[in-house]
């Protein structure tokens, strides 16, 4: 192994080296001071320290300097830790911190690697600075040595070798003890330890070895020989890579390095391409070598997945391999938060918004220490933007955004002033609030005891309990007036209530906040909806209240058939239940369903309804399941007979509509003018005949004096006359000019799907013209329903035991 050298020099990179010089050029750039004492009036950072790499055994400094109006007090932390003053480190006059020895972690001595912070103070509040790691330079030893390698004459060679430390290491190579010659175009030197030999020659064996250096050490690998052979039979070869790029993950302006080693015969051509197809660009762009892609002062643009493609010369074959390079950026602030002043009482907010990647997370700090939610302080949007209201003087202070991510981080202050005006009235005393009902609350309280002259009324805050403080609002109250009537509260809420008192030139303190609950009450009636699920079951359904479950609330429901005078019931059911079903009921028979909510304050109004199944077993039969079936598909599809089946249908159409139109006017004509023939004369009729409320689907018959009165929108569809389907029909057959049947026909030729239609029966009002039928009295069997907008009859068949489950 060859004796240890010095590491040759090495500049800073550009960036690195305009980050030097910033601080010198900071002076030059700023505006003039703004105050006569000769510093900025806001405390701030003009200098933070940054990462570094220290040597073991020798000095580091740690530069930091502040403005601010002074007296300004300067510390450090390390790892969250105020650093003591001790003869190992030294507090410069610039604020910067100079350790005289770097230590590591050897004989129990404590390491001075860590997390290092500047902290400034003065009388306005407390700053931090970005967070700079410090780490001791390191070499480790090669973990990937070089290995021997045969090559043909023309091929190509390939050694490779790797190792850690920090800084990162500068890797060279010789060979045969002697440095390579770098101007030779045939030998290409990659920052990540690699070299690639093209064009292999006789004079290129030798021995290879692999120098790593740093500032910690100087490192030399094994040796590798290359061995040469005689020139290659000149036979096809297909294209080969041989080595592809690597997964990468960088931060901002580093160098990448994409390698792509490939052979064949003849010499394949090597090309790159991003993968989702945008163009790689050439600012910054350059091929080392014959195919490795280098990407300099990289930026989160270039990240994507890059595909290296060997082709063959002439043809389109080609072998291609793929690496994703990942380029992440440090914190910084595209939205600073600025210094503000805020009368006391009123809210102060501090909006800060930083961009990286990945996304950087936002803290902020109250002269120095984490501040969280909580009270009257809120975080919104990512905790970008910080809320704090009812400001106090507790609350001047110097707040702080730390924006942090894997790549580093970066922190902007601004300053609360809070303004206090001289004879302001104190708080008001003896706040109080009683609840007198489900919605009322009565605050009260007595006028401050120093400078309530200039009081000019008083304004009541309010808002529930359990609410952040921004959704509070206020109720303005005259300065003559010590009590308050708040209403339209919420019933068994908690609400909290503090007072101001107003002068012309600002807001008393606020007073203490007092607590009052409303009163409970019963809930409300639910909304209850009905859907049919067939011939003989029911669906009930309803939105849950989970918030009776708070009061010891559910619900109840009741059901029976509307002859009898007994519900069954109550079911009782969760106030997180929105449905229950019904099941093998009678569909000849009218249900009544109620269904009511319950808590602690007891029972609340119900909502009934009138349910029966007959319409939907009438559609069942009439239209009974289709028993469709997939046809095969046909190899052709007829356009024209498709047209031509369209034409026929709307032809179809038209004509059965003209029919139905003219049939009915002429059967019309023909009831009109037997009615005329055999009726008496008869004054005009009256607005409420049952008839025309029919026809106007918005009928409200009577069915006398001793009747039951329930509500009259069902009752009209509850209600049919004699004879209704599945009923013999008592009557004669008719003659077609008999007026009676003209009425009946008027009833039944109604189209009113997806309505409720009452039928009534007109004995009394058509007794002279309806025959023997018109005198039948109805039957008792019961209401009946309208089912999904269809008209049925009652039946007086008995109705069945229905079961029924909850869902």
């Amino acid at each position: 192994m060859a004796a240890p050298r010095a590491a040759p020099p090495r500049s800073p990179p550009a960036p690195r080296r305009l980050r030097l010089l910033l601080p010198l050029l900071l002076p030059l750039l700023l505006p003039a001071p703004s105050d006569g004492l000769g510093h900025s009036a806001e405390l701030a950072f003009a200098v933070e320290p940054s990462d570094d790499v220290a040597v073991p055994g020798q000095p580091i400094v740690l530069g930091c300097r502040v403005e601010g109006t002074p007296p300004v007090r300067i510390t450090w932390r390390k790892n969250g830790v105020e650093l003591l003053e001790s003869t190992h480190s030294t507090l410069l006059a610039n604020g910067s911190l100079m350790i005289h020895h770097f230590r590591l972690d050897r004989g129990g001595s404590p390491s001075d690697e860590g997390d290092y912070e500047c902290v400034a103070q003065n009388r306005f509040g407390l700053v931090v600075s970005r967070k700079a790691r410090i780490q001791a330079a390191t070499m480790s030893d090669f973990h990937v040595h070089p290995q021997a390698t045969v090559g043909e004459e023309g091929g190509v060679a390939r050694f490779q070798c790797q190792i850690h430390g920090l800084p990162k290491p500068l890797i060279t190579w010789e060979k045969n003890r002697v440095p390579i010659d770098t101007d030779n175009e045939r030998y290409t030197l990659l920052p990540k330890g690699v070299l690639q030999i093209t064009g292999l020659r006789a004079e290129d064996s030798g021995v290879f070895h692999c120098v790593a250096s740093n500032i910690a050490s100087v490192r030399v690998s094994h040796g590798a020989r290359l061995t040469v052979s005689g020139s290659g039979s000149g036979a096809y070869k297909e294209p080969m890579i041989l080595v592809g790029p690597e997964n990468l993950t960088l931060t901002v302006h580093q160098t990448a390095v994409l390698e792509c080693v490939a052979t064949g015969n003849p010499r394949p051509i090597v090309s790159w391409s991003r993968l989702d197809g945008r163009p790689i660009g050439v600012e910054g762009i350059q091929v080392l070598g014959t195919g490795n892609l280098i990407i300099s002062d990289v930026t989160v643009q270039h990240s994507g997945v890059y595909v290296c493609a060997a082709n063959r010369p002439g043809t389109r074959v080609r072998r291609t391999a793929q690496g994703r390079l990942v380029v992440q950026a440090p914190a910084e602030f595209v939205q600073h938060p600025q210094s503000i002043s805020r009368p006391a009482g009123t809210t102060a907010m501090f909006t800060c918004q930083a961009q990286g990647e990945p996304p950087p997370h936002v803290t902020w700090l109250k002269n120095g220490q984490v501040l969280g939610p909580g009270g009257h302080v809120r975080l919104k949007n990512n905790n970008s933007t910080l809320t704090i209201s009812g400001i106090g003087p507790e609350d001047e202070a110097i707040y702080q955004c730390v924006a942090e991510n894997s790549a580093g981080s970066s922190q902007a202050s601004a300053r609360l002033t809070v303004l206090w005006a001289e004879g302001l009235p104190g708080p008001p005393l003896n706040v109080q609030a009683v609840s007198l009902s489900p919605t009322e609350v009565r605050v009260s309280w007595n006028e401050p005891l120093v400078n309530t002259k200039e009081i000019i009324g008083y304004v009541l805050h309010i808002r529930k309990a359990a609410d952040p403080p921004e959704l509070e609002y206020q109720e303005a109250v005259s300065k003559n007036t010590f009590q308050h009537l708040v209403s339209d509260l919420e019933p068994s809420t908690a609400y909290s209530f503090y007072i101001k008192a107003y002068t012309p030139r600002g807001a008393s303190s606020a007073s203490a906040p007092v607590l009052a609950s409303t009163l409970g009450e019963a809930p409300a009636p639910p909304p209850l909806s009905v859907r049919v699920l067939g011939g003989s079951s029911l669906q009930l359904l309803w939105e849950p209240w989970p918030r009776l479950a708070q009061h010891e609330g559910g619900f109840k429901l009741f059901y029976r058939p509307a002859s009898r005078a007994s519900f069954t019931g109550p079911v009782l059911l969760p106030p997180t239940v929105s449905s229950y079903n019904l099941s093998q009921l009678d569909p000849t028979t009218v249900y009544e369903v109620k269904l009511l909510a319950y808590n602690q304050h007891g029972e609340g109004n119900a909502t009934v309804r009138f349910v029966s199944l007959r319409g939907a077993s009438e559609r069942t039969a009439l239209s009974p399941p289709c028993d469709c079936r997939k046809e095969e598909p046909t190899n052709q599809t007829s356009t024209t007979g498709i047209v031509i089946g369209i034409h026929i249908g709307v032809t179809c159409i038209i004509f059965c509509v003209l029919f139905l139109l003219f049939g009915q006017r002429g059967r019309v004509l023909l009831c009109k003018d037997v009615e005329n023939q055999l009726s008496p004369p008869q004054g005009p009729r009256s607005p409420r005949d049952p008839s025309i409320l029919a026809l106007n689907g918005a009928g409200r018959g009577e069915r006398g004096r001793d009747k039951k009165r329930v509500d009259m929108k069902e009752l009209e569809q509850l209600f049919p006359p004699a004879g209704a389907a599945g009923q013999p029909d008592p009557r004669p057959v008719q003659d077609p000019g008999d007026p009676a049947l003209c009425e009946e026909t008027q009833f039944s030729m109604l189209p009113l799907e997806g309505f409720s239609l009452l039928e009534e029966m007109t004995s009394e009002a058509k007794a002279p013209f309806a025959g023997p039928a018109a005198a039948l009295p109805p039957q008792d069997g019961g209401p009946g329903f309208l089912s999904e907008g269809q008209a049925t009859r009652a039946s007086t068949a008995p109705a069945a035991q229905p079961a029924h489950s909850g869902q």
